[in-house]
């Protein structure tokens, strides 16, 4: 049986850090703890245009993301410590399809979904903000 905390039941509002795509602002809250990063965007029913959640690990690894009780289709960039985006993923709401990096990565940046290719971001740009050691 598995048991789901209160907090793991509803959407988790996070702090939020500027970042830039480009041209483009971005609102992203930050998941940096292990629990944060275990809800993540579950249980929202929309985000915001230029919103998403910036998932911080500890150290550069192949990071796997799944969707399981998250309502909104998302896009999902995988990127490195200077904020190089590696690769991208769509993901579908509620799938249990894993997503993984294609390299070693300690950021990974959910935004809704084609939010990057609308924007013509695509592996090998670069996101800029405090994250990644540049001015936003």
């Amino acid at each position: 049986m598995v048991w789901v905390t209160a907090a793991q039941a509803q959407a988790q509002r996070l702090p939020v850090m500027p970042l830039r795509a480009g041209m483009h602002n971005i609102k992203a809250e930050m998941a940096v703890t292990d629990e944060q990063r275990q809800i993540g965007l579950m249980h929202r029913a929309s985000m915001g245009n230029n919103e998403g959640m910036l998932f911080v690990f500890e150290r550069p690894g192949v990071q796997c993301f799944w969707m399981k009780n998250t309502l909104i289709p998302l896009q999902t960039a995988f990127l490195t410590d200077d904020g190089t985006v590696v690769n991208l993923a769509e993901m579908k709401p509620k799938s249990l399809d894993n997503h993984c990096s294609a390299g070693p990565v300690r950021f990974v940046l959910e935004m809704n979904t084609g939010w990057f290719s609308k924007r013509g971001i695509k592996p090998g740009a670069r996101l800029q903000g405090e994250p990644f050691g540049t001015p936003r």
